[in-house]
């Protein structure tokens, strides 16, 4: 899922100049990693869903239905897309299809999906099924469910009971069920490791050696290249040798399609110059490995009329490594009963208005509108709520005063002394509200409380053996003012299933906040000199909007399975936990 390259997160090697070049190139290679998912990379696999039914209704006078069921994806404005369609079964009321429907699985959004299941009318029988209009045909019900549902079931199987919906039905008592279960396609397991090295790379910066990384991109049936993995950066170095490449049949799609393979030197600005480029199949990549015969970059030529000329360079690419094995997903893990849980920090600091004015951040309207601070909640809450099957979630304010109280840094949200937990997305807003009726807005904003808090939560699991991983998700107005003390928290943390999410709300200037995020800042060094073990802290204001519809919640929920998987490989936990 997500980033395909070392680690599944893009980690940098470490060069023997020292931990300073290590942190920088660390910080350049996240910064890089931004530049992957600029290009459209996301987290996500490929799905099939295995349809069955039992005790479907019978409209048929004199013989059992011939059922038939179409899949539709749901939007957020209601309309449904077809997403694929079964074969027909003959005079059955308990079928079990053979048809398999393929569904892009995204961690980071929320995916309806609609099942409406058909009787046949006999006189279309010899037709192909996706050329039969359902309107013609005996509706027999309809279920609804969300593929996260069936995916964090045991055995990714979910049981729905048929319903009717607009439809009007001879028989309406009796629809039956219908039972789905996902399989993840056998492509995204198929994996091959590859470890490329380049040699006499051009000089592109004035005062230094070139910074290179590569850039791998599949080639769409449109003919527009879709990034699907990147290298760490290297530094000052126009002879690199890169961490191991990994690659899944469902990324590349066949062993014989092009794959485009960009060098790039590095730039803290975002934009990075090519260096140049080859176009291989993963078939060819691995003739040039068992060969180690080098490829010759080449870059379009620039003084030519004809579009298609291009300009050889002396720089040569190799493949010293090529390796095709099976690995497990994200998906494996959660199958096998992994959960994520979310946990919650609020901003309470008095920046962000008077509650009972409209103007406030904190401001609850009377319409059911939600405020900056609900929205983020629910993005994350509605999307990770699947993963946890309990769904107590734990819940802190900070930067208020409590009744009666000193400022605080860390209370429980829902009053309790001693329990932060709450039940459900609901438990939280609702506690989010009865708080902002109990504490005076304070501050200054410190996240090192809520932090600390959180990771020791982490920490016992881990010492319970517990199969969980942790996601904290932070919503502030403002920027921190305890800064060394936020980025030692941050890097203790590194160590234990935790993941940081950080969004910032409202009109503020949250350049400051910059360093919390090693995909636009530089590598967090602890005040002992330790960097964080991992990746696993985002932020990002929440006014940024994102192409494709993407919003800043999703884009940053996008990076947890990569988090997720890189501290299960790193500790060698088995999918099994």
């Amino acid at each position: 899922m997500g980033n395909c390259c070392s680690d599944e997160m893009g980690h940098a090697g470490r060069h023997s100049v020292g931990p300073a070049a290590a942190a920088a190139a660390e910080a350049a290679s996240a910064a890089a990693d931004r530049f992957l998912r600029s290009r459209g990379a996301g987290a996500s696999t490929q799905v099939e869903l295995a349809l069955s039914a039992s005790n479907l209704g019978d409209q048929e006078f004199f013989t059992k239905s011939n059922p038939m069921v179409v899949v539709y994806s749901k939007s957020k404005d209601g309309a449904l897309e077809e997403l694929g369609r079964t074969e027909v079964i003959f005079n059955s009321l308990n079928p079990s299809w053979n048809a398999r429907i393929n569904v892009h699985y995204q961690f980071e959004v929320l995916q309806p999906l609609v099942f409406q299941v058909y009787d046949i009318n006999p006189q279309f029988h010899d037709g192909s099924e996706k050329m039969l209009k359902v309107e013609e045909q005996q509706f027999l019900g309809e279920a609804v469910c969300l593929l996260s549902e069936v995916i964090t079931k045991q055995n990714r199987l979910l049981t729905l009971k048929l319903g009717v919906s607009e439809h009007n039905l001879p028989n309406p008592s009796k629809f039956g069920e219908l039972t789905v279960q996902a399989e993840e396609s056998a492509g995204s397991k198929a994996i091959m490791e590859m470890v490329f090295r380049c040699s006499d790379l051009e000089i592109k910066d004035l005062l230094s050696k070139s910074d290179p990384f590569l850039l791998i991109s599949r080639i769409s049936e449109s003919g527009v290249p879709v990034p699907i993995c990147k290298t760490e950066v290297r530094r000052n170095d126009l002879n690199p040798k890169w961490k191991p490449v990994i690659l899944n049949l469902q990324q590349i799609g066949s062993k014989e399609n092009p794959l485009i393979i960009e060098c790039f030197n590095f730039s803290s600005n975002g934009k990075h110059d090519l260096v140049g480029k080859i176009v291989k199949s993963v078939t060819e990549l691995e003739k040039m490995y068992h060969s180690q015969d080098g490829e010759s970059f080449f870059v379009p030529a620039s003084t030519a009329h004809d579009s298609h000329s291009k300009e050889v360079l002396k720089s040569q690419v190799y493949v010293e490594k090529y390796l095709e094995n099976d690995r497990h997903t994200f998906l494996d893990y959660i199958s096998a009963g992994c959960q994520l849980n979310i946990m919650v920090a609020i901003d309470f600091t008095a920046s962000n208005g008077n509650p009972r004015l409209p103007d406030s951040l904190h401001y609850i309207d009377p319409s059911g509108r939600p405020n900056a601070y609900q929205r983020a909640i629910l993005e994350v809450g509605d999307v990770l709520q699947y993963y946890d099957p309990a769904k107590r979630f734990p819940s802190w304010g900070f930067g208020a005063r409590p009744i009666d109280g000193p400022v605080s840094h860390c209370f429980n949200l829902n009053g309790s002394t001693y329990q932060p937990e709450v039940e459900g997305i609901q438990g939280i807003m609702s506690a989010y509200i009865s708080a902002l009726r109990n504490v005076s807005l304070a501050g200054p904003t410190l996240f090192d409380p809520v932090i600390s808090t959180a990771t020791a939560i982490a920490s016992q699991s881990l010492a319970s053996n517990q199969k969980k991983y942790f996601v904290l998700l932070i919503v502030t107005d403002g920027v921190v003012t305890d800064f060394q003390e936020t980025i030692d928290a941050i890097i203790k943390a590194s160590d234990f299933p935790l993941s940081i999410i950080v969004v910032g709300v409202g009109g503020a200037d949250f350049k400051e906040m910059e360093f919390l995020d090693p995909n636009k800042g530089e590598r967090l060094e602890s005040s002992t000199g330790r960097v964080a073990s991992r990746d696993m802290i985002q932020f990002a204001p929440m006014k940024d909007v994102h192409g494709s519809g993407i919003s800043t919640v999703q884009s940053l929920l996008a990076e947890i399975p990569g988090q997720f998987m890189t501290y299960m490989r790193t500790r060698e936990i088995q999918s099994n936990c």
